[in-house]
């Protein structure tokens, strides 16, 4: 494989490197080679040029005030909802300093956190964003009792990596790295100083604080598959839970591409107590006695199942919460993906889906089962997942596609009755469909953590809602109006060629 060389200098050290330029001019200035793979020089030169563009752009753009194109709904005073590419509001994103249409959840974030006067309990996969960091610190000086859990994978700032570990990193993650340096380097020297870190590698942040953080192998074991929720807890009784990783990229958008807007996410905040005892309790489970202590956290499978929970909040507003996973031991109904088909199994009228990944059969089943009873059924699908073989879309277009071992899902169960409205939506290059939601007959909200796929309901931590508010339907039938308009619906060419290649290949 072709080589690039990089030069860390003798006084480098970890957390201050310059990772940026290929200096195969400089091999004779002294320091420690590091080779790299060809394709950490195409990162680093993607990196250079969206940085021009950049600021390029963002300079154009200045002087022209950039208006939202649809009034804000109203809101549900105990349970209000946000969109990150919400056509309804602006905001300036705080890191690359461009004004941009969407609802700041970052900020959203920041705002809640600065109302806890006793505690603060968040478990996030990722937790990336330095102004989310910086309202924990400043709470924990107050006194405040603030705990967070994340995923065991990224539990490790990306200052501490070494260029010999960065070289190592698969294709996603050396993005995922030089997005941190972007958004960590402050004067694009090319340098990590000591100051930068302490401002934007957000667990560091909250090490320096003495944050407890916690990951998915406090139980002893190498983690569950995922600890994949995104929630917070404050004062045990606002509840914040959304779609979104606390990164950049799932919030703002990519550094490296220009038009980013961030994965598509939303976000609900509830005031409950009684939601948030059921929350905390999600939490206490897997939080044990903390960091350092007993191995007695109770991740994935070793925590016992739980039935679905609902809360009314006012009259005809009600919130239903599941935990997953749920073994597979027990029936399919009992999961929490088993709560979502109860929920679409009441549809008479419509139902919208908006997924990142969908591929549970059962769930497929359900809805198939609704459309040949008249109910109208459109589905979005990220694109990175729609047309895999194992993609629940196939069934619902009538088609099926083997996997490489030339051999259909098990159960698979392409639909008779064929519908054209499954698709992807039109996004920016680079940002994904990672909702997880669906709108039932216009009234009936499924959110949360939770893909509808097997590893989410059997293997992972997650978490989800069923919301009967009409108001919450309101925002989230608008968010499914914006994806479909302009969304690629239907089969489309190079799917029907491979299905008939895979006829040839698999006889």
């Amino acid at each position: 494989m072709p080589e690039v060389f990089l030069r860390v200098t003798p006084h480098s050290r970890l957390g201050k490197i310059s990772p940026y330029i290929p200096i195969l001019d400089e091999l004779s200035r002294g320091g420690v080679i590091v080779r790299l793979p060809a394709l950490w020089l195409r990162f680093c030169l993607l990196f250079l040029l969206g940085l021009l563009l950049f600021f390029s752009l963002n300079h154009w753009r200045q002087g022209s005030a950039l208006q939202p194109s649809l009034e804000p709904l109203p809101q549900d005073p105990l349970i209000q909802v946000y969109f990150n590419h919400s056509q309804a509001a602006t905001y300036t994103e705080p890191y690359r300093q461009q004004e941009r249409l969407g609802d700041d959840l970052e900020q959203v974030i920041v705002e809640a956190i600065a109302t806890a006067q006793s505690s603060i309990d968040i478990a996030s996969q990722e937790f990336r964003l330095p102004r989310i960091a910086q309202a924990l610190q400043e709470k924990q000086r107050a006194g405040v009792r603030v705990r967070v859990i994340v995923e065991n994978e990224y539990s490790r700032p990306w200052s501490s990596y070494t260029p010999e570990e960065v070289g190592q990193l698969d294709e996603r993650q050396q993005g995922k790295y030089l997005e941190f340096l972007q958004l960590a380097d402050q004067n694009q020297d090319g340098q990590l100083a000591s100051a930068e870190i302490s401002q934007r590698d957000a667990l560091v942040m909250l090490q320096q604080s003495q944050i407890p953080v916690i990951d998915d192998t406090a139980d002893g074991s190498k983690g569950s598959d995922l600890m994949h929720h995104k929630f917070l807890v404050i004062d045990r009784r606002w509840v914040i839970v959304t779609s979104a990783n606390l990164t950049t990229s799932d919030v703002h958008g990519d550094f490296l591409s220009l038009e980013s807007r961030g994965n598509a996410n939303n976000l609900v905040k509830i005031d409950s107590p009684e939601l948030a005892q059921l929350y905390t309790r999600e939490f206490e489970l897997m939080w044990g006695d903390g960091p350092g202590g007993a191995l007695d956290s109770n991740f994935g499978l070793q925590k016992s199942p739980r039935p679905a929970q609902t809360v009314t909040l006012a009259p005809g507003s009600t919130v239903t919460v599941q935990f997953s996973p749920t073994s597979t031991s027990l029936p399919w109904q009992q999961s929490t993906n088993g709560l979502v088909g109860r929920a679409l199994n009441i549809a008479t009228r419509t139902v919208d889906v908006a997924l990142f990944v969908f591929s549970d059969q059962n769930l497929s089943n359900v809805l198939q089962t609704r459309h040949q009873r008249g109910v109208q059924v459109r589905a979005l699908i990220d694109s990175g997942f729609i047309h895999r073989d194992y993609s629940e879309a196939l069934d619902m277009m009538g088609v099926a596609m083997k996997n490489r071992r030339c051999r259909y899902e098990e159960g698979n169960q392409p639909w008779s009755g064929a519908i054209a409205t499954v698709g992807t939506p039109n996004l920016a290059e680079g940002d994904l469909l990672h909702h997880k939601f669906s709108l039932v007959d216009e009234h009936l909200v499924i959110t949360g953590s939770q893909n509808w796929s097997a590893a989410a309901n059997h293997s992972n931590d997650e978490n989800l809602l069923v919301i009967d508010n009409p108001a919450v339907a309101a925002h989230f039938h608008r968010e499914f109006e914006r994806l479909y308009e302009g969304a690629s619906l239907g089969l489309p060419t190079f799917v029907q060629q491979k299905i008939r290649e895979e006829q040839t290949r698999c006889p």
